[in-house]
């Protein structure tokens, strides 16, 4: 699949029109998706909009929105007017949306046009798309293998040609995880610069919306593209919430190493020494650094994301909306349509959530959570007070085999260089970083920088110099 910038040079010469590649998009679905499972659902309509593009096009050139005829799948906890929004859960099997996402309606005066919705774990509980209630996704590289999770279909949907942009959302790492199992770009902006309002909530203190690329510079695009303050969310930030962070040529780059213990696998660290060795060549200064309370960012995610998301599922009583089991009671009924309409991994985190919420551990385990996250905070303001990025490995380990972790916790360590961010709410890339080989096949990992509240510009000019230039 070709890049936005490589489509719309296409598009205005008259090389190629949208409707045409919006049948090419269709035609690699319907070859590959049986297999892979990206695409919960495929929007027939996109060929009437692309049609309509097409012509805008004849017309206008040059002059038209800059997203104009660009295909993009979307991730389907967020909302399309009239498109089924099923969180990859039973429960919202048959939900049908009534409204616009925000950062659809902006996609879509961009002029971008949406294919279709991909698969995903079940209400974002999950780090390998093995949690949907309609099938898993393979990953498009290895098949045998996970895409990561949860926005693993939407992952899954640009490595494996369709699409040349996904959206995706990160609570924990939802988008840089499956990026680096897929071998792309994974885009997690700080919070609060890209609306909520029309995603299907998780975690609503951690839960981003970014996306999957396969350039930096097309990452940047579709993120400048959704962000902004909107008066439907109350948690988006102006240009006045953070100190502005400038652009450099070179940067001070730390390394919390202390952070890298156990379960990371050797060749992984090999891996990232050896890029760490480039970035000195290039020109930017390493530095080790500590980030103690870092370590205990897995401990406090699993207490903060279970408890919000117990919050906010509660509206799935069986009775307002999505599924309803019959029963001859009211109580019945949610019991009922909970237990039926809602998977394992959700049951999970919905009763731990609940607990550490409930009188007498409230303070215990809710309470402490939320001032670890404090001092993480703390802590971070005062690392990028010498150093302007943080780099870390992207996930411990390449992508893992279909029921290789079966343990809830290790699944969940996957997610241990992920989670910091969205508890600090900074923001983070994931790039490319080689391979590493298992069972004879190659398989991509990443490396994440992190930087400074609003520090997303930083990111995106970093990353187009390290991986784009190169590309």
């Amino acid at each position: 699949m070709h890049t936005i910038a490589e489509l719309r040079a296409a598009y205005i010469s008259g090389e190629k029109k949208p409707s045409e590649v919006i049948k090419e998009v269709f035609a690699v679905i319907e070859e590959k998706n049986d297999d892979v499972f990206a695409f919960l659902d495929v929007f027939e309509d996109a060929l009437a909009a692309a049609e309509l593009a097409d012509a805008v096009y004849e017309k206008n050139g040059a002059g038209t929105p800059p997203l104009l005829g660009i295909p993009v799948a979307m991730k389907t906890n967020i909302l399309i007017k009239d498109k089924r929004a099923t969180a990859s859960s039973k429960i919202l099997e048959n939900y049908t949306a009534t409204y616009d996402a925000t950062i659809v309606r902006r996609l879509r005066d961009a002029g971008a046009i949406f294919v279709g919705a991909t698969n995903m774990d079940e209400f974002a509980m999950g780090s390998s798309t093995e949690s949907s209630a309609f099938g898993v996704t393979k990953n498009p590289l290895d098949t045998s293998r996970v895409p990561g999770g949860s926005s693993g279909g939407s992952a899954a949907a640009v490595a494996m040609g369709a699409v040349p942009v996904a959206i995706g959302t990160d609570t924990g790492g939802s988008i840089r995880q499956p990026a680096a199992y897929c071998g792309l770009i994974g885009y997690k902006p700080t919070y609060g610069a890209v609306s909520r309002y029309g995603l299907i909530a998780l975690a609503s203190s951690l839960d981003q919306a970014g996306p999957f690329a396969n350039t930096v510079a097309d990452a940047e695009l579709i993120h400048n593209t959704m962000a902004g303050q909107d008066d439907m969310d109350g948690t988006t930030i102006t240009d006045d919430t953070y100190p502005a962070v400038p652009v450099k040529e070179t940067y001070t780059i730390g390394v919390p190493r202390d952070f890298f213990t156990e379960g990371v696998d050797e060749d992984v660290l090999r891996a990232f020494d050896t890029h760490v060795e480039e970035l000195k060549a290039l020109g930017h200064t390493m530095v080790d650094i500590s980030l103690p309370l870092f370590e205990k960012g897995l401990a406090a995610y699993y207490i903060v994301m279970p408890a919000e998301a117990s919050s906010n599922l509660a509206r799935y009583d069986g009775i307002r909306y999505g599924y309803s089991a019959p029963a001859e009671s009211l109580l019945e009924v949610y019991e009922k349509s909970r237990a039926e309409g809602f998977g394992d991994e959700v049951k999970r985190r919905i009763l731990l959530g609940t607990h550490v919420l409930s009188a007498g551990y409230y303070d215990a385990y809710y309470g402490k959570a939320e001032l670890a996250r404090k001092k993480m905070r703390e802590e971070l303001d005062e690392v990028f007070k010498s150093v302007d990025l943080i780099v870390t490995p992207t996930t411990p380990t390449p992508a893992f085999k279909f029921g290789e972790n079966t343990d809830p916790l290790a699944m969940y360590r996957q997610d241990i260089f992920t989670v910091p961010v969205n508890l600090t709410g900074v923001p983070a890339i994931t790039l490319p970083m080689g391979t590493v080989e298992r069972d004879g096949t190659a398989l991509p990992i990443g490396v994440q920088y992190i930087a400074p509240h609003a520090g997303d510009a930083r990111l995106f000019a970093l990353g187009k110099r390290l991986y784009d230039e190169r590309r």
